[in-house]
């Protein structure tokens, strides 16, 4: 099977060429459902929509009037490309790198399992980075304890990925994500905005759960299978930057000190930041939470560079701040095909026609509430074994299934969290996942033997259990209509 998928998976064109097919797909639909002269009723105005010829003299007009704007204009751009500042500041100071290992190397050992578990789930802070970095780590600190490096490895690598979208920050996964909602649900409602917070709540109670349950997995299951270790030691080279310790200290104190004042701001009465009846659901603060989270980062990232000595001048904090945003350079190609088939998909109402047929299909055979929400999770998590993108797989989901899903009541941000459950649960399992054959590299300097099949045999308790307990967890806050994030509950 595993074979299958890999074949599969590696038929698939880059995304960006996907998003191109995609958007001719979207035209040449215009064209035949334009001639039979279809329409959809707008649930909320009552308007009449019909679809619109992207081949007409006025669709013509629309795809190169407005190929740049679609581009400039589509949110997740300006979102990443602002997070990338201040996080990819971090990352490249190496700040985060340091700050994972010492926390994982200074863990006492009788909780060890549950410090790496947290670290890798949090690590997704610096995006991929964890899954690169916490495995071999892991490895190396359960052999030295007498433990089985590879179910440090397992551990390690188990964590970050299937629980990639867990967090107690706000990240730049937030921010990507919920720029694609916005753009998405703007189908159905011009003007609605799904913000970086709207996840916060589970995201942050995921982190607790996830982190118990990644250790019960390794501790019961993964490392009894394994058995007692009798290799040898495999060292792993590094090196810290002079004043690591120091820097770390001082890149806390600008933290503490940042979020006092940030603190005093919005908690002051009378505060610009608060709405006009004085609270924070919505308000300024809210919707400004991107700007405020990219200085965070540009403060403690300074404090931390100034003093190992990699920031002498303003120009080193550009130098750092131009190679993360080149590290972007795929996905901003990759954005300028998305947007322009997201905004086809918009301007000739198919997305409007196929989310409100859609609805009343769903709602004719009975097919809604909880268990339409569940089976979206598991087609988004068999989905991801051949998109391993995350952004490019919700880009492709996300104008279909938010409108539609929408017109059933739901709200853009819960449909959301729905899909970063599959979305992340399976990551550590797709034979596409490029991070899969970089660990299994790092597994066979314990094991020279060991193949996929050894590797994905490990993940598939990770992969199942997480899949399991948040989709537990997101029917509880559904039954219970608990908020997923500030003022974001389940229903519209």
């Amino acid at each position: 099977m595993l074979n299958g998928i890999e074949r599969l998976g590696n038929r698939l064109p880059d995304p960006f060429m996907i998003f191109v097919y995609l958007g001719l797909v979207v035209i040449l639909t215009s064209v035949l459902m334009s001639a039979f002269d279809a329409s959809v009723v707008h649930p909320s105005s009552g308007d009449t929509l019909e679809i619109r010829s992207l081949l007409s003299g006025e669709g013509l007009r629309f795809i190169f009037g407005s190929m740049l704007t679609n581009f400039t204009g589509f949110a997740p751009l300006g979102l990443v490309l602002a997070m990338m500042l201040g996080i990819g500041l971090a990352e490249k100071l190496g700040m985060l790198e340091v700050l994972m290992r010492r926390t994982v190397l200074n863990a006492p050992r009788a909780i060890v399992t549950y410090v790496i578990a947290l670290t890798a789930m949090l690590g997704n802070l610096a995006s991929d980075a964890a899954m690169v970095l916490l495995p071999p780590l892991a490895a190396m600190v359960f052999h030295a304890i007498g433990r089985h490096p590879i179910a440090g490895l397992t551990l390690g690598f188990g964590t970050a990925g299937a629980g990639f979208t867990a967090n107690f920050l706000i990240v730049g996964t937030d921010a990507l994500l919920s720029g694609i909602s916005t753009a998405a649900a703007q189908i159905i409602e011009p003007g609605f905005i799904v913000t970086p917070v709207d996840n916060w709540y589970f995201n942050s109670l995921s982190v607790v759960v996830l982190t118990i349950v990644a250790a019960q997995i390794n501790d019961r299951l993964i490392e009894p299978r394994l058995g007692e270790y009798r290799g040898e030691a495999t060292q792993v080279d590094y090196q810290e930057p002079p004043h690591a310790g120091r820097a770390l200290r001082n890149a806390g104190i600008t933290a503490v000190c940042y979020i006092a004042a940030l603190v005093t701001l919005v908690a002051w009465p009378g505060s610009p930041m608060r709405n006009e009846e004085g609270g924070l659901l919505p308000s300024p603060f809210l919707s400004s939470i991107i700007p405020f989270i990219l200085l965070f980062f540009i403060a403690t990232s300074v404090a931390y560079g100034k003093t190992t000595g990699q920031i002498k001048s303003a120009h080193d904090v550009v130098v750092k701040m131009t190679e993360a945003i080149r590290d972007l350079a795929g996905y901003i190609v990759l954005i300028f095909a998305a947007a322009q088939f997201i905004a086809y998909f918009s301007w000739s109402h198919i997305g409007t026609w196929v989310a409100i047929h859609g609805a009343e299909v769903l709602t004719e055979i009975g097919f809604t509430g909880l268990p339409v929400i569940l089976s979206f999770i598991l087609l988004t998590s068999m989905l991801n074994l051949l998109i391993t993108s995350g952004s490019a797989m919700w880009a492709l989901m996300a104008p279909v299934s938010i409108p539609m899903l929408m017109q059933l009541g739901y709200h853009p941000g819960f449909i959301q969290m729905a899909y970063r459950v599959g979305d992340s649960s399976t990551n550590i399992i797709s034979p596409l996942n490029p991070y899969v054959m970089v660990v299994l590299g790092f597994m066979r300097r314990y094991d020279p033997d060991a193949g996929l099949g050894t590797l994905i045999s490990l993940m598939l308790p990770y992969a199942i259990s997480f899949l399991i307990v948040w989709m537990l967890m997101l029917s509880a806050f559904v039954l219970l209509d608990l908020p997923f994030g500030p003022g974001i509950f389940p229903m519209l």
